[in-house]
């Protein structure tokens, strides 16, 4: 790949990353706007009937590209060397005469300390002295002036630019020319314009600060040193094409480096040159050698892109019904390639500095520890391909990403993720250790610099915690960290709700404390239902007297009501919670438990109370639904069960285990009968465990006390 391709190759991958991830933004907000028809019908309006799998194909097909675009498409030597480290392969013996030449950038550093100490040519005008100061200034009490001009002149008058060149240059001497001969002189005793005048003026005479600047003597004062610039870059350009770009000779048959021995600057780069005329030799045997490897490549990076595809389609097709997540996980197995492709072809750092074991981090983060396992195998076995040392690099972050994976079950604190890193970098360290005592057999032939590469890598994984922030913008993901924040009570919405509607506050901590136990039985995410608790019911902050949990002084401001009316603003509750979250902007999930937390059940209360009173009258069943939806997840499902169970609970007239456990099945059985968990995924167990976590945690709330006893009085 040309060099000069380097920076419109990038400049093509950051608009294309960018578009992606407006995309995905995109998306995001549509899903939050729009309802899934709607959705769907806007999806099939630009893409046909088979929006999803053209999207998919698409993106596919693009992060394929984008890895071949950066692989390198040289035929690479196998070997993998380090300066100052041992050489742990057979002897090179060169089987052609070659010249070694020095690096570009030895080139460059000798060509710089030529500049930084090359001597500047000067012209010298002996002309110029105090002669046209004494002329126009003839009195005695001037001739001191006229001296120490005279002496300025002699040691050298510069111009303040000229002065700046000198001292700018690392030598102490300056080459000038008079008389067509060219003499040294030492740079320390030129003065510049600006300076001279001040030793003028500072002079030690009879005249006053404004007599002296009365007779103007900067007229006097004209450089005598002239830097000569054609004459300087003339002689400057002799010096630096004197720079020999060699360093010397290898003869067919002349060994190059024996196996063990250590690597130093001239055999580092004899090996390197060694190396890079053996593949140019090797892609000019055949014009056909390039098409073969990106042949190669392509078929290699689409196998391995279609394992993962396959993967998810088979296994998690939650991820491949959802576009966000799929784009998310397609992204991920991308980035790595495809920076391991830029670094290998321009780059001068080892690819072990790069961080490999972010990508399975985020993965389990926002999606689950099996697809960041197959999606950490994936990335590393395309990144291979590109590298000398292929088996080392996959041992080592293979092990090192599924040591993270295992290491970051969950993220709820800062601890959790310096205690994955540390151990990531622990397993880096033992890997390599075995590694080289399997080849080497010899701790002092151990490369100790790689230990720093790991050290840099494991420091750069902390990146994740911002990075989180950012996934969660572009895709609205959630993560446990933000679940965290949410549910603190002393944000400003609970507080809120606190003061305003403590009744509902206090049921939604019990709804919280009741679902969490159930998710934590089934295996759900306990933190994400608890936190949907807290929020479920924040729409009754607009009307809050209304609902019973509020009401004290035995006001019931529904007696003034008819039941419609009564219904409206009970049910109405939903659409409020959600104004109230997209206004404080509350993530989707959590408008999510909003919307579910009622489903498309009835405000029971005032509905039959209506139907009691109007028995022969056809009823408008939608003035007394909820305008909610029903729950799609266990989360979701688990929060609609507690938030009944839990309300219900305070109707008992006696709290006995029996009473309990009837109101829990009677609850539970009405939801199932009327459809509301038809879409969760549910199982009979997992039903039969949320009743029973629920009978045990209210028979714990409402269990008898003991009486104490009356003290009888003597």
């Amino acid at each position: 790949m040309p060099a000069n391709s380097f920076l419109p190759r990038m400049v093509i991958t950051l608009f294309t990353f960018i578009f992606f991830l407006y995309f995905c933004y995109s998306l995001h907000r549509t899903d939050e706007n729009l309802n899934l028809l709607e959705m769907k019908n806007k999806l099939e309006k630009y893409f046909g009937r088979h929006a999803q799998i053209v999207l998919h194909i698409s993106l596919v097909i693009f992060c394929i590209g984008m890895i071949i675009y950066f692989m390198p498409r040289e035929k690479y030597t196998s070997y993998s060397f380090e300066e100052g480290t041992p050489w742990n392969h057979e002897q090179i013996i060169a089987d052609f005469d070659f010249v070694i030449k020095k690096s570009a950038k030895t080139i460059a550093e000798e060509k710089d300390s030529i500049r930084n100490n090359f001597r500047p040519y000067f012209t010298y005008n002996s002309a110029l002295n105090a002669a046209e100061f004494r002329k126009e200034f003839p009195a005695r009490e001037m001739q001191e002036y006229a001296n120490c001009l005279d002496a300025l002149y002699k040691d050298g008058i510069v111009s303040d630019e000229d002065a700046t060149i000198i001292r700018s240059r690392n030598n102490d001497e300056i080459n000038f020319t008079y008389k067509g001969n060219t003499i040294t002189k030492d740079a320390g005793r030129f003065v510049s314009i600006s300076e001279a005048y001040e030793t003028l003026m500072n002079a030690d005479t009879i005249l006053t600060g404004e007599m002296f600047a009365a007779i103007e003597a900067e007229r006097f004062i004209t450089p005598n040193y002239v830097c000569d610039t054609l004459l300087t870059e003339k002689e400057l350009s002799k010096q630096l094409k004197k720079v020999d770009a060699r360093i010397g000779t290898v003869v067919k048959g002349q060994r190059i480096i024996n196996k063990g021995d250590i690597i130093d600057r001239n055999t580092y780069r004899t090996l390197e040159t060694y190396f890079n005329i053996l593949n140019e030799i090797e892609a000019a045997k055949s014009t056909n050698s390039k098409l073969n490897i990106f042949f190669g490549q392509v078929l290699f990076i689409i196998i391995c892109m279609l394992v993962l595809v396959a993967y998810i389609y088979i296994y998690r097709p939650d991820i491949a019904t959802s576009n966000k997540k799929f784009i998310f996980t397609t992204l991920c197995a991308t980035v790595f390639p495809t920076i391991v492709g830029i670094v290998v072809t321009h780059g001068d750092i080892s690819v072990f500095i790069l961080p490999f074991a972010m990508v399975p981090m985020l993965l389990c983060l926002f999606i689950d520890h099996s697809t960041a396992l197959i999606t950490h195998c994936i990335t590393i076995l395309m990144c291979s391909i590109m590298l000398g040392s292929p088996y080392e690099f996959t041992m080592l972050q293979t092990v090192a990403g599924i040591s993270a994976i295992l290491s970051l079950k969950e993220l709820s604190s800062r601890s959790q993720m310096f205690r994955c890193v540390f151990i990531t970098l622990v397993v880096y360290a033992v890997t390599y250790m075995c590694y080289e005592l399997i080849i080497e057999s010899d701790f002092s032939k151990m490369k100790y610099n790689m230990y720093i590469y790991f050290t840099i890598s494991a420091l750069l994984m902390l990146f994740v915690y911002p990075m989180m922030f950012i996934v969660e913008k572009v895709f609205g993901f959630v993560s446990n960290v933000t679940f965290i924040e949410l549910s603190n009570l002393n944000s400003k919405l609970l507080q809120r709700m606190s003061q305003e509607a403590p009744g509902t506050f206090q049921h939604s901590m019990q709804v919280g404390n009741l679902a969490a136990e159930a998710a934590r039985a089934l295996g759900a995410n306990s933190l994400e239902v608890r936190t949907g608790a807290l929020y479920h019911d924040i729409g009754k902050l607009n009307n809050p007297i209304y609902f019973t949990e509020n009401q004290s002084g035995g006001i019931n401001p529904h007696n003034a009501l008819s039941p419609e009316e009564s219904a409206s603003i009970i049910i109405k509750h939903v659409t409020d919670g959600l104004s109230i979250a997209e206004h404080e902007h509350l993530p989707k999930k959590i408008k999510e438990f909003i919307t579910t937390h009622h489903g498309n059940s009835k405000a029971g209360y005032f509905y039959i109370t209506y139907k009691n009173a109007h028995p022969d009258e056809e009823i408008d069943e939608s003035l007394f639904t909820y305008p909610g939806t029903r729950p799609t997840t266990q989360e979701q499902a688990i929060l609609m069960l507690a938030d009944c169970v839990e309300a219900a609970s305070h109707s008992i007239k006696e709290y006995t285990d029996a009473n309990i456990e009837e109101l829990v099945d009677k609850i539970v059985a009405a939801k199932l009968q009327e459809g509301e968990l038809s879409l969760a995924p549910l199982t009979f167990k997992d039903i039969d465990t949320i009743k029973s976590i629920f009978k045990k945690r209210l028979k714990a709330i409402y269990h008898t006390r003991v009486s104490y006893p009356k003290e009888k009085k003597a």
